[in-house]
């Protein structure tokens, strides 16, 4: 007796009959356009540690502001780009192969290496390069066996988080903050930043690696399925992930917000499950929402986002120069004074340094990052049109690469 034939899997986790080698001819444009709205969004609450204000502390209209942040932006975009990240990795990996993967990101681990170390300690390059080796495994599994790979280390890792902050809830006391230590010059600033890069590294990859990894799976996935390169193929799942994502993730915004007009330690430990439970559910939410507007081809507006999309990585540390040299005490104040120097609500005497550091509050913080994110999008178009890609892109891909190798490869 012939065993039965084994029963086909849902379209929305169907396998390409073969992964698809060589360069890529047309580029998809939801990526882009996501990862160009992550970029912008990650500015947005990038600017809380930039600026130095502590969010339980905002008032009025700084407080509305940090309110509207916490419940559409706190931790979605930055699972939005660590999502697309284990995209493309995984693409490159299976496409181009290991040696072609383990060059890029060791470009990359240098890059994030020099960002830390010269710009700003709040980088993620490095971490991403280094965690990405998991790929090596997981890229070649099946799109729901890398989803059960995702669930699993998420689950897990939440899971240990809530209970950490369940166990942490009867102490009493201030909240902490995580605000830069920050030093008056510069060369002080590099020197402890490069004392402490390597170190931090691997705390950070140990501690937040399996929720990061659980990311990456779900981006792998859906590259393997064709989510978001096929999305007029993926309706029903978009669908159910708008639907889905959105009504955990706004609830959950919403809870993260009140938690973050709270000074006690308590709510500050309740914070960090919330936000990246409602983070990944609103990432997934907004993949859903962009997904059914390209699938019917109405992303209108939202295209321009592509561009930024594009150079994300030059923009990224674009925007980290920009915002260190605005708010640190080694930069650009000196010469301008954007402010009259008087502190944020109960910010300023906790950093007595120089400078706009811990002076600005959400609501203007929330205006510069739109100012200088929206502009990046015109920036990127017109840079585009003359070079073909960013200045750190064609960097990284040069290493990856070789000298030598000029075939148009758009989606690497």
């Amino acid at each position: 007796m012939t065993e039965p034939a084994p029963a086909p899997l849902p379209p929305d986790l169907a396998q390409p009959a073969a992964p698809e080698v060589g360069p890529v001819r047309d580029r998809a444009l939801l990526p882009d356009v996501l990862r160009g709205v992550a970029l912008l969004g990650i500015l947005i609450v990038n600017m809380q540690d930039f600026a130095g204000f502590l969010e339980w502390q905002q008032r009025g209209l700084d407080r509305a502001a940090q309110v509207v942040t916490d419940t559409l932006a706190n931790g979605r975009f930055i699972s939005i780009f660590a999502m697309l990240f284990g995209w493309g990795a995984a693409g490159i990996l299976r496409r181009r192969g290991v040696g072609v993967f383990l060059r890029r990101h060791a470009a990359l681990l240098l890059v994030g290496a020099l960002h830390y170390v010269l710009v700003w300690h709040g980088d993620i390059i490095s971490n991403y390069a280094t965690l990405a080796l998991a790929l090596l495994i997981v890229a070649w599994l099946p799109a729901r066996n890398q989803l059960g790979v995702a669930g699993v280390l998420g689950a897990w890792w939440l899971g240990l988080t809530v209970l950490e902050t369940l166990a942490a809830l009867s102490r009493t006391g201030p909240r902490f903050a995580f605000l830069p230590d920050l030093l008056p010059s510069y060369g002080a600033n590099v020197q402890e930043r490069a004392a402490e890069f390597w170190p931090l590294l691997w705390q950070g990859d140990l501690f937040n690696g399996p929720w990061l990894v659980a990311l990456f799976c779900l981006g792998a996935a859906a590259g393997q399925t064709g989510l978001l390169t096929r999305p007029a193929e993926h309706r029903p799942l978009l669908r159910r992930l708008a639907v889905g994502g959105l009504g955990v993730g706004v609830p959950l915004g919403l809870l993260l917000a009140y938690l973050n007009t709270r000074p006690d330690y308590a709510a500050g430990m309740l914070a960090f499950p919330v936000r990246m439970a409602g983070g990944l559910a609103g990432a997934l939410g907004y993949v859903g929402l962009l997904g059914l507007l390209a699938a019917s081809g109405r992303l209108g507006a939202w295209r321009f986002f592509a561009a930024s999309g594009r150079m994300a990585m030059t923009n990224y540390l674009t925007q980290s120069v920009i915002m260190t040299l605005i708010f640190y005490p080694y930069g650009l104040h000196q010469g301008f004074g954007w402010v009259s120097g008087v502190p944020a609500a109960g910010a300023g005497e906790a950093f007595p340094y120089s400078g706009e550091f811990a002076v600005w509050g959400a609501a203007q913080t929330l205006a510069l990052a739109l100012l200088v994110g929206l502009a990046q999008l015109p920036l990127s178009a017109w840079w585009l049109s003359r070079f073909g890609r960013g200045p750190v892109e064609s960097l990284v891909r040069w290493v990856a690469y070789g000298p030598a190798a000029r075939q148009n490869r758009e989606h690497d």
